[in-house]
């Protein structure tokens, strides 16, 4: 506990705190001096009189006791004196804001155990002296400090200089209690002040008043204040505070919770015997005082045979029905304006017993101590301490009846007869039911025959159920009519469903039926016999309320036909009724195979069958298209009749190919279809292609060809040939003979010198001619060449372990014609033979040969080639070793290859590495300076060294590095940094409640990743959809709190809810709501709309960031957007600073204010934008600044997905894409 003496204001405040688990204290609250601008108070004035000093108690914390004393002008003396108390016992120290008090020459600290004082004294006061001082008390249980002083000194003294001292007065506020808050939801606040109480009206005080109605009660007796506030709501939460003139207490502060009280432990169902006790009960989340109890939707009414029962805690409800009757039976309802929960109460019948019996129901049997235990207590309830207990039931003596009532049992709307006899005459008796006096109006008769006497109900109604009693003198018989009443279906519904439901395939069907019933029902569906349930692949969904049920078929088709049947069953009976479900749909394609056969000069001839299905509809015609091969255009051919299968198309032309299709069309339209295979309508036999012809020779006049008759059918009698001629390259044919040719051999003429041309052959038979022969080797109409010279300059300029690369220069002109290729030979050292190194010829003068054996020697040689034949070839003198020049080890590098990598967690990794070297070296490969993994793969081959990581994960982020070495020690390296991130983690479980009217509040647990500061900034998305098997939509995006709220929420429609994920490399798993959220659909007659009382917040804010700035680091080019949320009332203005300089009307950036998220935006990132930046908002209540800085780094970031040199799988590297820092806004924002 702490004690402060502020002497400019005279006041004395009291603050306490919790020290240890030993003391019970209040929450700590600031100061008058520590409260800024801002800070909600409520403060309560009161004027001082007289003096009191606290008591401190043991164990506790060290109450202060404090005395302000006169303080004397310039040159006098000043003394300062404390009182503290405590166990253990404190110790004490002074000090002032200027340091310690340790020139003993200027100061006096003196104690007096014996009396618990401790004193300061000042010697000779100047002006110097002006500050605030401060007594300090710690001990094991908690800190209690006093400061007093001199702030207003030097304003006194130097107003009145001749002044001595200043008026004393002595304050304080001792016993300070906890705020109680009760179970009506009135908080309490007590404390004690030795004064007289009055109240000075002012503009910050609270409100309050004297008497029961005021919402602010202050009552007081002597020295003991209490201040009460009812009806608590949110904006009741504050820091409340006692103010007197020249003293002051910050008593405590007040917290209300946003949420009002939900329910946490639900009724449940009851079941009960007749004539005994039952007990519904419901536990909420907090004291509520308001709730409100109902039967079958309407309020229930308190009374002898109603009794609710409220917990000392006010969290658990209860509802005890006494002597329960039939009558009794239905739905009960807990609940408040906003939550609620609702089960039933079952009655349950007992077997008949003798008159005068005292049995025991089996849900109230007897202890051992014969005391009747209360056995009708709900499954879900709980007792607690001060529940009131529960009354018992027997029945009376029957002794005076020779023949008592009995329970009877009759079905609704037969007639009941309860009679009971006598033994003597007692006088006039009296029917009851349920402990009510029944009379002729309440449509019953009574008769009596001498000793006899009857009740009569001619048909007996639901209502009519219950405990009846004859009563006579003082004796009594008691016996329980029960009705047995099953569900009953009206006249109406019943022709309805007489009647088939007709709807189109694909269409929802929702086969609903009305009944009526006092108990609860179960239903079962039925399809043909075979019931039908919620998992039995179709996607039906069966659901029963309180008077109807349905079964729903998302989408209707053929195979749903058939007869449903509905068994409805309750404790009164059961009933069945029956409807018929036609569902109408296009035609089932007819049967096949289509049979096409190939009629010649008639037709092509269809035959199939009919439909196996005609969708409900009778067949109307059959619909016949035809398609030419290589077209994709159907052709209508014909309509035949539904009676007809066949059909004969004539149009058909001989020679082509033709696919042929029938559907069947009714009044729903045409079905699939019946698609044939390709069929060839046989044409006459034509020859078949000649083969390509040879050239015998060739000369700048003619060519000589030659060929061979074409086999096949149509090939037996051919009449001759037709020649046809064309300039390599070209596509245009052109005629050598107009008529045909019988020879095989022709001279071709009329060519022009120096052209290349080709030939080809076509047969002509009697039928016409045929397709023409493949075309001859090209051949140029020239004179024969001679062959060329040797070539000239062969070298090798190039070895490698596999391969030789050659080159040469053309053969002099002078010694031959001009070559058209060569030839490149490769001998063995050993052996003296030459072999071709290629098929054909080369065109060039350079040639790599492959495959050879490594440090092997070979011999080579290169002949020129042309029409003519080949020259002379020409050799190289020496062996030529097949290995590489010696080169030392470096790595390819081009503008692709990248210093940092990027991939998702999971991914495969595969980083290509190219590098050159005249003999392979010895490649290493290291993460962070070590070895690699296990889990880590590299392959060396060709110039090539890779790494591959099959499932990266966070632990293979770090950096790599290739070490080349050669044998002679030469060394070569490449690093670079790999980093994995990953997407995250799915959010928790979804928690629904129905916030305002027409609104639903969707709350989720966090994904595992907010909390990790390494993790990807992250946001969510909330997906809805209104069925299960409706698509996903979406409702909110980058959310940023873990709450969301649903507006325009209808009656009686599902709401599905997802919440998914999201960071810069994807979307988590979705996390699912199990159950939809329905809100009820009440009758409008049976809804009583009250406005509740409003009573507008007051919502002045100064502003404040939830959100602050954060520091970027980026790239050059890039873009940045530094976001961050702020919260006020007026709603605040955001104003951009850089480096102190304003940023309004600054071209190069923009920003925007969205519902109190402010984001700035530097579309391009240069090496000026680098610096630290500042967003400040102000309103009228005041100002709030954020900063952060911005890191501009020398070169831009890669490209998302670019490759590393050589290709060689999915890479991912970090985008220079725009960077953003969202803001969470938390709890309601007064924008």
């Amino acid at each position: 506990m702490e004690l402060w003496l502020f002497p400019e204001a005279g006041t004395l405040c009291l603050r306490t705190g919790s020290f240890g688990h030993h003391s019970k204290a209040f929450p700590r609250s600031p100061s008058p001096l520590e409260s800024g601008p801002g800070t909600h108070k409520r403060l309560i004035p009161f004027p001082v009189q007289g003096e009191s000093f606290s008591k401190g108690s043991c164990p506790s914390s060290p109450p202060h006791q404090t005395t302000r004393l006169p303080l004397p002008a310039t040159g006098k003396h000043a003394i300062f004196r404390a009182v503290v108390c405590g166990e253990p016992g404190p110790r004490v120290h002074w000090h002032c804001s200027k340091g310690d008090l340790s020139n003993s020459g200027k100061y006096q600290i003196s104690d007096s155990p014996g009396n618990k004082g401790y004193v300061l004294q000042f010697r000779t006061l100047t002006s110097q002296d002006t500050d605030l001082h401060r007594c300090t008390a710690v001990n094991t249980y908690g800190e209690a400090a006093c400061s007093g002083g001199s702030r207003s000194l030097q304003r006194v003294l130097r107003e009145l200089p001749w002044l001595v001292c200043l008026p004393q007065y002595i304050n304080a506020i001792s016993n300070p209690r906890h705020i109680k808050v009760n179970k009506e939801g009135v908080a309490t606040f007590d404390l004690e002040l030795p004064l007289f109480l009055s109240w000075p009206q002012d503009g910050e005080t609270a409100p309050y008043g004297f008497d029961n109605q005021t919402k602010n009660r202050l009552q007081h007796l002597g020295k003991h204040y209490q201040l009460q506030i009812r009806d608590l709501r949110p904006e009741d939460a504050a820091i409340y505070q006692v103010r007197v003139p020249d003293a002051g207490v910050s008593c405590t502060e007040l917290e209300a919770s946003a949420e009002l009280p939900q329910v946490v432990v639900p009724l449940a169902c009851a079941h009960c015997g007749e004539r005994d006790n039952a007990v519904l009960e419901g536990t909420f989340s907090g004291p509520c005082p308001s709730a409100t109890w109902h039967r079958r939707h309407r309020l229930l009414r308190l009374s002898d045979r109603y009794e609710v029962f409220v917990s000392s805690d006010g969290l658990t409800h209860r509802l005890l029905a006494r002597r329960a009757c039939f009558s009794d039976v239905g739905r009960y309802s807990l609940g408040t304006k906003l939550h609620a929960c609702s089960a039933w109460l079952v009655v349950e019948g007992k077997a008949p017993s003798c008159p005068g019996s005292r049995k025991a129901s089996k849900e109230g049997r007897s202890d051992v101590r014969g005391r009747r235990t209360d056995a009708t207590r709900s499954p879900g309830s709980r007792h607690k301490p001060g529940i009131v207990g529960f009354s018992q039931e027997v029945r009376g003596p029957t002794g005076h009846f020779s023949q008592g009532l009995a329970d009877l049992e009759v079905q609704r709307g037969e007639a009941a007869v309860l009679s009971c006899t006598l033994t003597s005459d007692l006088g006039p008796g009296a029917w009851f039911k349920d402990g009510v006096k029944l009379s002729a109006q309440d449509g019953v008769a009574f008769e009596q025959d001498g000793l006899e006497h009857r009740l009569l109900i001619a048909h007996a109604e639901g209502t009519q159920a219950g405990r009846y009693s004859f009563g006579a003198g003082d004796q009594q018989s008691e016996a329980t009519l029960t009705i047995h009443e099953p569900p009953v279906i009206d006249p109406d519904m019943m022709a309805k469903l007489r009647e088939p439901l007709v709807v189109k395939a694909g269409e929802p069907v929702t086969m609903k039926v009305v009944f009526q019933s006092c108990l609860p029902v179960q239903a079962t569906w039925s399809k043909d016999g075979a019931e039908v349930a919620d998992s039995d692949g179709r996607g039906a969904q069966v659901a029963v309320g309180d008077s109807s049920t349905w079964l729903c078929l998302p989408s209707a088709s053929r195979k749903d036909c058939g007869q449903y049947s509905v068994a409805l069953s309750s404790k009164g009976g059961s009933l069945q009724a029956e409807l018929t479900l036609q569902v109408l749909d296009k035609p089932q394609p007819p049967q096949g195979p289509l049979e096409v056969q190939d009629g010649h000069e008639a037709g092509v001839c269809l035959c199939w069958r009919p439909p196996t299905d005609d969708g409900g509809q009778a067949l109307q015609h059959y619909v016949v298209e035809r398609r030419q091969a290589g077209l994709s255009t159907w052709l209508k051919v014909g309509e035949p009749p539904a009676d007809s299968t066949t059909f004969t198309d004539a149009e058909a032309e001989q020679g082509k190919k033709y696919s042929f299709r029938v559907r069947a069309v009714t009044a729903e339209g045409s079905g699939e279809a019946l698609e044939s295979d390709e069929v060839l309508v046989a044409p006459e036999v034509l020859p078949g292609p000649p083969p390509p012809p040879a050239i015998l020779s060739a000369s700048s006049q003619s060519v000589t060809l030659s060929w061979t008759a074409p086999r096949g059918p149509g090939s037996a009698h051919i009449l001759g040939y037709l020649i046809e001629k064309r300039k390599k390259g070209r596509n245009t044919w052109v005629a050598v003979n107009q008529q045909p040719v019988p020879e095989k051999k022709w001279t071709v003429l009329d060519l022009r010198q120096g052209c290349q041309y080709e030939f080809r052959v076509t047969a002509v038979a009697p039928s016409g001619p045929g397709e023409p022969g493949p075309p001859s080797d090209a051949v140029f109409a020239q004179d024969p060449m001679r062959p060329p010279g040797p070539v000239r300059d062969l070298q090798v300029t190039d070895t490698l372990h596999t391969s030789i690369t050659l080159s040469w220069a053309q053969p002099d002109p002078q010694d031959g014609d001009e070559a058209l290729g060569y030839v490149v030979e490769l001998g063995d050292s050993a052996s003296p033979q030459w072999s071709p190194c290629h098929a054909g010829t080369v065109p060039g003068t350079t040639y790599t040969i492959k495959g050879l054996r490594p440090r092997e020697g070979y011999f080579v040689r290169v002949t020129a080639v042309n029409d003519g034949g080949r020259g002379p070839p020409t050799a190289l003198d020496t062996v030529v070793q097949a290995m590489p020049v010696s080169v030392c080890p470096k790595f390819l590098m081009d503008a692709s290859t990248k210093d940092s990598l990027t991939v998702r967690a999971g991914d495969t990794v595969r980083v290509p590495v190219h590098f050159e070297a005249a003999s392979m070296p010895d490649v290493t490969w290291l993460k962070d300076g070590l070895p690699l993994p296990k889990r880590s793969v590299t392959s060396v081959k060709d110039g090539l060294t890779q790494l591959l990581v099959p499932a990266a994960s966070l632990a293979d982020s770090g950096l790599y590095t290739v070490v080349l070495r050669s044998l002679r020690g030469e060394e070569a390296t490449y690093s670079f940094r790999l980093r994995v991130a990953a997407r995250p983690r799915a959010p928790g479980p979804i928690l629904l409640r129905e916030g305002t009217l027409g609104s639903v509040i969707v709350e989720w647990v966090p994904s595992p990743d907010e909390a990790d500061g390494r993790a990807a900034p992250l946001h969510y998305t909330v997906l809805t959809r209104s069925s299960p098997h409706a698509p996903w939509r979406p409702a909110a995006e980058r959310l940023h709190t873990c709450r969301f709220t649903l507006v325009g929420v209808l009656p009686g429609h599902e709401y599905h809810f997802r919440v998914v994920a999201k960071n810069e490399l994807g979307a988590s798993e979705p996390s699912d709501t199990r159950q939809p959220w329905v809100v009820p659909r009440q009758p409008p007659d049976r809804v009583t709309v009250k406005a509740p009382s409003y009573q507008e917040p007051d919502l002045r804010q100064k502003p404040r960031f939830l959100v602050g700035l954060r520091t970027h680091l980026l790239p050059l080019g890039s873009e940045c957007c530094m976001t961050c949320a702020v919260q006020g009332w007026p709603r605040p203005r955001v104003t951009w600073f850089k480096n102190g300089q304003s940023l309004a009307g600054d071209p190069a950036v923009y920003s925007t204010d969205l519902l109190g998220v402010c984001s700035l935006v530097i579309p391009n990132v240069s090496a000026e934008d680098g610096g630290k930046y500042k967003a400040v908002a102000e309103n009228t209540l005041g100002q709030a600044i954020s900063t952060a800085t911005l890191i501009v780094m020398g070169e831009t970031l890669p490209d998302r997905g670019a490759s590393w040199p050589g290709g060689g799988g999915a890479r991912r590297t970090r985008d220079a894409a725009p960077v953003c820092l969202q803001g969470v806004l938390k709890g309601p924002v007064p924008f």
